[in-house]
């Protein structure tokens, strides 16, 4: 019989892990269900955690200083809720409600509150150690295991929104070190990598933020002629014109997909609306350099770049150039991006939203001579390699986490 132990182990601990029933750790308490009209982020005594921001927003190990908690409206009346239901540091809360099965039964462990007072909200469960068998910081990793989360997601019951009870929930088997050394050598290692990942995000969302920035500088306002930021060598107005008027610039839609034939194999990717491709075809029906806009649905109006052979679908417009001899690829591009909410805002009224051809070819684009619009598509194109370096860092980051989850904790081969 194989023994409770993980694959991956700090070298000076030994011996199998301890094996319980949830129920037997933890003891449960009452929620209080405040929808959001209940609760605000001005002022307040009490704050609230709503199972929505579990899903959303906040940490694993949940420091109250560092999250954007509501308070409870201070016309709620909270003074007949007991003592005992107030959260306490190393409280664990699950969302007991999801329309998403990754979702369901997501769970922040309480490492600091700040002696402020904590209430476990909306579609909340509130579960708190009889005994301390499992230190502060610890438990938080425990139950993002790939052994918790396969059991409650196959507990979590529902049609359009699954739902997961206390009963449910009680019954769950956990494994963990019985050392509380090795607990919190583990919770160090998994703690200092979450730093590593937040300092990593922040950096990336620094940069996407000042290629915004300069995006909005580096091309004119809607109904001006000269951009706010310029490089200092180029002068005067740039010229307008639509994109359906200028010979140069075509624009196409694309052709009906045919989705038996869209299989991971094939050569081609498949643009066809959305935010990104949605599939591979065996054959293709543009060249690459083309701008491409979703047409019709929730993301009509996103704007993209393709720079490879791809087959464009029927939810699909593709802008590209003839010849470079007036235009930069890639200047038409930033530029396009840029105004994009322009394409949003003229949605048309309808049960799906949609893009038309017209709206595209009316697209007025105020640009300035060749060499000016090749230092502004280097500028940004500079930035986007940036960007996309320090993104894969933080993949790599995210990867290795995720591995270390695997192998540190007991799976359910044992």
């Amino acid at each position: 019989m194989t023994k409770l132990v993980p694959k991956l182990r700090f070298k000076e601990f030994s011996g199998e892990w301890e094996k319980n029933r949830l129920g037997d750790i933890y003891k449960f308490f009452p929620t209080k269900s405040f929808s959001r009209d209940k609760l605000n982020y001005e002022k307040g005594e009490v704050k609230n955690i709503h199972y929505g921001d579990i899903h959303t927003k906040f940490s694993t190990l949940f420091d109250i200083t560092k999250e954007i908690v509501p308070y409870i409206n201070l016309s709620v009346d909270i003074t007949k809720i007991q003592k005992e239901y107030y959260c306490l540091e190393g409280d664990m809360i699950f969302a007991d409600a999801s329309e998403d099965l990754d979702d369901i039964g997501k769970s922040i462990e309480l490492i600091n509150l700040n002696n402020e007072k904590l209430l476990a909200g909306l579609h909340t469960l509130l579960a708190r150690q009889k005994e301390k068998k499992i230190i502060k910081g610890f438990a938080g990793y425990l139950f993002k295991s790939n052994f918790i989360r396969n059991q409650i997601k196959r507990e979590a019951q529902g049609a359009k929104v699954l739902g997961l009870s206390v009963r449910k929930l009680e019954n769950i088997t956990i494994s963990f070190p019985k050392s509380p050394q090795e607990q919190q050598k583990i919770a160090n290692c998994l703690s200092s990598l979450d730093n590593l990942i937040e300092v990593q995000s922040k950096k990336v969302e620094a940069l996407k933020k000042h290629k915004k920035g300069l995006m909005q500088q580096l091309f004119p306002q809607e109904g001006e002629k000269e951009p706010k930021l310029r490089f200092k060598e180029f002068s005067g107005e740039w010229e307008e014109k639509k994109l359906g008027k200028e010979k140069n610039i075509t624009v196409t839609i694309g052709e009906f997909v045919i989705k038996t034939k869209q299989h991971p194999d094939a050569k081609y990717p498949v643009y066809n609306g959305g935010k990104s491709y949605t599939g591979f075809y065996d054959e293709f029906n543009n060249d690459e350099n083309k701008v491409v806009i979703s047409a019709r649905g929730a993301n009509a109006g996103y704007v993209n770049i393709v720079k490879e052979k791809y087959w464009a679908g029927n939810s699909c417009y593709s802008i590209g150039l003839i010849t470079e001899n007036k235009f930069n690829f890639e200047f038409l591009y930033f530029y396009i991006k840029a105004n994009e909410n322009r394409f949003r805002n003229n949605q048309q009224a309808a049960n799906i939203p949609s893009i038309s051809k017209k709206d595209i070819e009316n697209f007025n684009i105020v640009y300035p001579q060749l060499k000016e619009q090749q230092k502004i598509a280097s500028c940004l194109s500079s930035l986007d390699n940036l960007i996309e370096a320090q993104s894969k860092k933080l993949e790599a980051l995210k990867k290795h986490r995720k591995g270390l989850m695997q192998q540190m904790f007991v799976s359910e081969e044992e």
